[in-house]
């Protein structure tokens, strides 16, 4: 199936083929049709199915046929449970929102920064991707209005309770106009999710997409054998050696981020960190300059890496091993994305090679490794 056959418009055709997206997910073939015809929707698919596309897309079109939206009344409510997520799905409307006939304004707001910037930015928002608690405060502050909203999405809505967000929930909820249509994503159906389909969904088209093996065969996969003291300096010297210009490195503690950084830094290989402590400000331009390329090396925690979504990453490195296999897998799937080649590579002490073979057991594919005690790591 094409993305022309899903009732799509040639400006929203146009945009897919510009940004390279060849065919439909699972979750967009099902999803599209239905949201197009107004119907709610339930979704189960987890995070990377394509999901976010498969709102986003409808509801582009669909705005092409409603006014503008005047002064505080938003036409579009999407919640999400966390700041990078928010940041993620606006990206994804900004850039199908913009070069339609009637341009469609998408505004993200999120707690950790200032409101002020966030309510003035509000005026003449079409669409709103927020956290549930910020939210509620821009109500407060009289911001906008959920008088006039015609679709609610609920994205990643079983995380949004595991965070403790039911009663903002709840409350955001009772706010809302009966006469809109609702679409409720979650990687699971538990209870708390099923009371929120049977209180907001009305005769929902369901989609189901089950979770498939992650195809690891786009990813070329090395370890190497390290000694704890020289795993710093054989970074640099893979960066250096192999002139890598885009590197995802993946630790396990804010003070390693901190630290790893500070010595890239001092050997001429321009780094950031990307962690829990971080600003929010400073987590967002951190991931810009990633993105557009004028930072080398972004370090990241695996609490904020689901909020790194970069198609065609070149470099995974695993500093430090994460704790499951589970993690190791998602790790090293951000880059091999769109049928680009992609390499992912470990550092192993000698205490982390017991954990690394389980890693690979439960992965099914083994990791060729290379001895790195004979590089000379004097010069970095």
């Amino acid at each position: 199936m094409t993305f022309a056959e899903l009732g799509l418009s040639k400006h929203l055709l146009d945009r897919l083929a510009e940004e390279q997206y060849d065919k439909p997910y699972p979750v967009q073939e099902q999803a599209i049709p239905a949201i197009l015809s107004g119907r709610d929707l339930l979704g189960i698919a987890k995070t990377g199915s394509g999901k976010t596309a498969s709102f986003v897309l409808p509801i582009v079109q669909r705005l092409q046929s409603e006014r503008p939206a005047q002064g505080r009344y938003i036409n579009t409510l999407v919640l999400v449970p966390t700041r990078e997520l928010a940041m993620q799905v606006a990206e994804v409307f900004q850039t199908f929102g913009r070069d339609v006939p009637r341009r469609v304004k998408t505004v993200a707001v999120y707690g950790g920064v200032s409101i002020n910037p966030q309510m003035i930015a509000l005026v003449g928002t079409d669409v709103v991707v927020a956290t549930p608690g910020r939210l509620l405060d821009l109500l407060a502050n009289n911001a906008l209005s959920l008088s006039a909203v015609s679709t609610l999405v609920l994205d990643e809505a079983d995380k949004m309770l595991d965070l403790g967000f039911a009663d903002e929930m709840n409350q955001l909820f009772d706010k809302l106009y009966n006469r809109r249509q609702t679409l409720l994503f979650s990687a699971t159906l538990g209870e708390g999710v099923q009371h929120i389909r049977d209180k907001m969904l009305k005769d929902p088209y369901r989609v189901q997409i089950d979770e498939q093996p992650r195809d690891l065969s786009q990813i070329e996969q090395v370890a190497y054998r390290v000694s704890p003291e020289r795993k710093g300096p054989l970074l640099r010297y893979l960066i250096q050696k192999n002139d890598w210009q885009q590197v995802l490195v993946f630790v396990s503690s804010v003070r390693t981020a901190d630290n790893l950084v500070i010595k890239l830094n001092k050997n001429g290989i321009r780094a950031a960190a990307m962690h829990s402590q971080k600003s929010q400000g400073g987590r967002t331009d951190a991931l810009a300059q990633f993105k557009g390329g004028t930072l080398r090396v972004l370090v990241a925690t695996d609490l904020l890496s689901r909020g790194i979504d970069i198609e065609r990453l070149p470099h995974v490195v695993n500093f430090e091993l994460p704790r499951s296999p589970t993690d190791y897998v998602h790790r090293i799937g951000r880059t091999g994305r769109a049928e680009a080649v992609g390499t992912a590579i470990s550092l192993i002490t000698p205490d982390e090679e017991h954990h690394f073979r389980v890693i690979q057991k439960k992965m099914k594919r083994w990791v060729d490794f290379i001895d790195s005690a004979e590089f000379d790591l004097g010069g970095v």
